[in-house]
C-alpha cells in the first residue's frame, strides 16, 4: 500500500478513484501523565509522555486508515491529512483521511 500526502506517484497512473478512506481514535489523558505534565509546566521543557500518546494516536489512526483503503481494494491512498478535535476536556480525536485509489 503506497501512502502519501501529494496528489500523484511518480511513474504510476492512477486508474479509479475508489472512496475517501480514514481511521480515527479518540484518547484521554491519564492522571499519571497530567501530574507530570504539571511538573514539566513548572520547569519547562517538552512533555514527552503527551509527545508519545500523539504520535501513537496518529499511528493508530493512520492504521486503520489503511485498514479502509484496503476493504475497499486500494492500492494506494493519496492526499492523505490528518486532524485532531476536542471531543471533551481531557479527550481528543485523531483522524487521518486521504483519497483511496486503483493505480496501473
Amino acid at each position: 500500500m503506497i501512502i502519501t500526502n501529494t496528489e500523484i506517484i511518480p511513474n504510476r497512473q492512477v486508474t479509479e478513484i475508489l472512496d475517501i478512506c480514514r481511521g480515527s481514535t479518540v484518547r484521554a489523558r491519564s492522571i499519571g501523565r497530567d501530574i507530570f505534565a504539571g511538573f514539566k509546566n513548572i520547569v519547562g521543557g517538552e512533555i514527552s509522555e503527551y509527545t508519545k500518546l500523539q504520535a501513537q494516536s496518529r499511528e493508530e489512526a493512520l492504521q486503520r486508515m489503511i485498514a479502509d483503503a484496503e476493504r475497499v481494494g486500494a492500492d494506494a491512498v493519496l492526499n492523505i491529512r490528518f486532524t485532531t478535535s476536542t471531543i471533551m476536556q481531557g479527550a481528543s480525536e485523531v483522524l487521518a483521511y486521504g483519497t483511496a485509489v486503483k493505480l496501473a
